[in-house]
C-alpha cells in the first residue's frame, strides 16, 4: 500500500494535486482516489470500487482498443493548438464555464479547439455551473462550432430536463454529476433529462455496478476518469472495453495532465485510441509518487473511517 501525491501539469477544476492510495490484493493494483473534499459517505464508493479491483479484477474486455477525447482544460485560446496536438485525438471535450471565466472566454476556447480540428468531434463540459436560461445561451452561441453534446451544463436533473426541452435537439446533452453524485441516478431517464450518460467506475462504486446501472439507463455511455494515475484508468478503460456499445469517444486521456505516473508505460493514447492492457507498477515510479508523511497520515486515517462505512474490511 501507497499513499501518492502527484502534482498536475496544469490546474484542472481547481485541483493541483492528485492524491490517492494504491494497494495490491490478489487480482492486483487498485487505486483509491476520492477528491479531498468528498464526505466518507461519497467515498465509500469509490472504495468498494477499488477493492473489487484488487480483490476480483477487471471483467472480460469485448474490445482491445479504446477511442479516447483529448482534454483541452480552461487555458488561454492561443495554449490550445499545442495541447490538441499533444493529444493527438479526433475528438476533443473542452472545459467551460470555469469560475472567473466569461461566455466570451469560452467561445474564444471552442473556437480554438475547431480551428485546431476542423474534421473531429467536439464536445463542452461546464460541470453543473450554468443556470437554465444561461445555459441555453451559452449552448446556441457554442452551437456554431458542431457540439457533440454538452456534458452537465446545468447541475440538477430538473434544470437538465429543462434545458432539454428548450434546445429541442439543437445539441444533447450528458449527464455526469446528475449520475455519479445522484441517489437516484434514474431520474436522468425518468425525466428525459439526458441523451448521453457518463460514468466514472471509482464513483459509481466499481465496474459490475457500472455496467448494471448502463443497462438499466438504457442510453448510451461515455465512461470517463476522475482524473486518476494510470492504475485507475486501467479500471476505466475495461470498463469501456466490457460495454456491449461503445458509440462515444471516452475521457481517458487524462494521464496526461500528470507530471508524473506510477508506472515506466502510462496510459497514454496513441492516434487517439488507448490499447487495454495491464499496468505494470514500477517501485521507482512509486516511490517519486509517494506522499509526504503528514500526507500518508492523513490519507490512512481516512481509509479507517471509510473502510468502516463501505463494510469492505481494510484492504
Amino acid at each position: 500500500m501507497i499513499v501518492f501525491d502527484i502534482p498536475l501539469r496544469v490546474p484542472f477544476r481547481g485541483v493541483r494535486r492528485r492524491q490517492g492510495i494504491l494497494f495490491q490484493g490478489e487480482a492486483g493494483w487498485a487505486e483509491w482516489s476520492p477528491f479531498r473534499e468528498y464526505a466518507d459517505e461519497e467515498a465509500a464508493a469509490w472504495l468498494r470500487a477499488a477493492v473489487a479491483v484488487a480483490r476480483e479484477g477487471h471483467p472480460a474486455p469485448l474490445r482491445g482498443r479504446v477511442a479516447v477525447n483529448g482534454i483541452i482544460p480552461a487555458i488561454a485560446p492561443g495554449e490550445v493548438a499545442g495541447r490538441v496536438l499533444e493529444s493527438g485525438c479526433r475528438t476533443l471535450k473542452v472545459k467551460v464555464a470555469a469560475p472567473g471565466q466569461s461566455l466570451d472566454d469560452d467561445v474564444a476556447r471552442v473556437a480554438a479547439a475547431r480551428a485546431a480540428l476542423p474534421e473531429g468531434a467536439i464536445r463542452v463540459d461546464a460541470n453543473g455551473a450554468w443556470p437554465v436560461d444561461e445555459a441555453e445561451t451559452a449552448i446556441r452561441e457554442l452551437a456554431q462550432f458542431g457540439l457533440e453534446y454538452v456534458e452537465q451544463p446545468c447541475a440538477s436533473v430538473e434544470e437538465l430536463a429543462a434545458l432539454h426541452r428548450r434546445l429541442d435537439s439543437l445539441v444533447a446533452i450528458a449527464a455526469d454529476e446528475s449520475i455519479r453524485r445522484a441517489a437516484d441516478p434514474m431520474r436522468v431517464r425518468r425525466l428525459a433529462a439526458a441523451d448521453v450518460v457518463v460514468l466514472k467506475t471509482q464513483p459509481i462504486g466499481g465496474a459490475q455496478a457500472c455496467l448494471g446501472l448502463a443497462d438499466r439507463l438504457g442510453l448510451p455511455v461515455v465512461v470517463s476518469s476522475a482524473v486518476e494515475t494510470s492504475v485507475g484508468l486501467e479500471a476505466g478503460l475495461r470498463l469501456a472495453a466490457a460495454l456491449p456499445e461503445l458509440p462515444f469517444a471516452c475521457g481517458l486521456e487524462t494521464g496526461r495532465l500528470l507530471s508524473r505516473d506510477v508506472t515506466a508505460q502510462p496510459l497514454l493514447p496513441v492516434g487517439g485510441d488507448l490499447e487495454v492492457r495491464s499496468i505494470v507498477v514500477g517501485s521507482g515510479a512509486l516511490s517519486a509518487c509517494r506522499a509526504d508523511a503528514a500526507t500518508e497520515r492523513w490519507w490512512l486515517d481516512r481509509l479507517h473511517r471509510v473502510a468502516a462505512i463501505a463494510g469492505v474490511g481494510m484492504p
